[in-house]
């Protein structure tokens, strides 16, 4: 079985790590092929050896523009046909779009070459007419819908217009992801961390919707309390071209003026993109998601998976994935105050943490293994190439 994956952007984020998280568990009888625009996305690929192809990069929003509007569609309409050129020279089986801009350029590709289409949709767009015509007409056109969370899929397809559509939990190296592999007191020295200090992480990309502005208005207050409380804010700005739904790089200089206002100095510290991910979480006393509009939120899980408590939102895919009070704690979304205060009572309890951090991960190492998501994709591609085939085979005896 040959199966083409399309990706919009050659950008690495959390949607490419669950891609290749599926990669590289996939069964021998699936035999890959990527197609995305050059970028890290490749160098990711070749390090896996994972052959790759390049088709041309869709950038931007899904807002009408006089400018930018009319320049995507045309990037889209090349790179449909670079996923056309490489579907026919691999002899894809199977076309599956790792998001909705994805399966933008997939769907005219697989129409064209009559191969089925996955949708992958990991994204919930800004509601307006537009989106909702939109994915209604992929729904429609896809074979079968992957979605992230029961919200994503329910913001996706609110008609049920999908002929099939199933929720698949991201897939996690949990062998990478334990906390038994590192040293609590090293980790706090590498990041120069005091001893005393009370450590909280925010990981993500640097957008407003992940709500790092929150976080340090809510350490502003947590201060007061705990002085010696440090907040880690780990990540970049992966998205800044001028069609952007935000202004990225703006944000992010108003979250380093907001720490000088508000007199934080180092005790918010901004570590940009980093690798070592699990040994951050390690050094952690607590790990914050505050988004707004979370899909799925990959970093809720690897706190978990790590025995890391983890203070969320209460909308979107962690709403799914935390039990609150029990392997973790929800909050409403934009409330600074609100979370300040439970950061304090979880700070404030030793107990209380480690117990629901201990939850946290048997919660993950039941949910999220690489091979449980592995096993429920294929079985997807397997009843899709079957059922084509039974259309296949219909129509033949039609015409005969």
């Amino acid at each position: 079985m040959r199966v083409l994956y399309i990706n919009h952007t050659g950008v690495a984020g959390g949607a490419e790590q669950s891609l290749f998280g599926l990669l590289d568990t996939l069964p021998p009888r699936v035999d890959p092929l990527l197609a995305s625009p050059r970028g890290p996305l490749h160098e990711h690929a070749a390090r896996r050896g994972i052959p790759a192809t390049s088709i041309a990069e869709v950038a931007g929003s899904l807002r009408l523009h006089l400018l930018h509007t009319p320049l995507a569609l045309g990037a889209m309409a090349t790179a449909s046909a670079g996923v056309v050129h490489a579907a026919h020279r691999w002899q894809a089986d199977v076309l599956h779009a790792n998001s909705i801009r994805a399966g933008m350029i997939a769907a005219p590709a697989a129409q064209i070459l009559r191969r089925p289409l996955i949708l992958h949709v990991r994204d919930c767009l800004p509601p307006c007419l537009l989106t909702r015509r939109l994915q209604r007409s992929l729904a429609k056109r896809a074979r079968a819908v992957i979605a992230i969370s029961g919200h994503v899929g329910r913001a996706f397809d609110p008609d049920g217009a999908a002929p099939r559509l199933d929720v698949i939990d991201d897939p996690f190296d949990l062998t990478r992801l334990d906390p038994a592999r590192f040293d609590r007191e090293a980790a706090r020295t590498r990041l120069a961390l005091p001893p005393d200090a009370k450590v909280l992480a925010l990981v993500g990309q640097i957008t407003p919707w992940k709500g790092q502005e929150d976080a340090i208005r809510a350490m502003a207050i947590v201060r007061r309390v705990h002085p010696t409380a440090v907040l880690l804010i780990v990540g970049e700005t992966k998205f800044v071209r001028r069609a952007t739904r935000y202004d990225n790089l703006a944000y992010l200089n108003r979250l380093h003026e907001l720490v000088a206002r508000l007199s934080l100095g180092e005790s918010v510290r901004f570590l940009g993109e980093r690798d070592d991910v699990p040994a951050v979480m390690g050094a952690c006393d607590m790990s914050l998601a505050p988004s707004w509009e979370e899909p799925f939120g990959r970093v809720v899980v690897e706190a978990m998976a790590m025995g890391v408590p983890v203070v969320a939102t209460s909308v979107g895919g962690p709403a799914e994935t935390i039990r609150d009070g029990i392997d973790g704690l929800l909050v409403p979304p934009r409330q600074p105050e609100a979370l300040a205060d439970v950061i304090v009572g979880l700070l404030n309890d030793a107990q209380r943490r480690n117990a629901i951090g201990a939850l946290a991960r048997c919660t993950a190492l039941g949910r999220f293994a690489h091979g449980l998501h592995a096993a429920a994709v294929t079985t997807i591609y397997r009843d899709v190439l079957g059922a084509t085939d039974t259309v296949v085979a219909a129509t033949d005896t039609v015409v005969a």
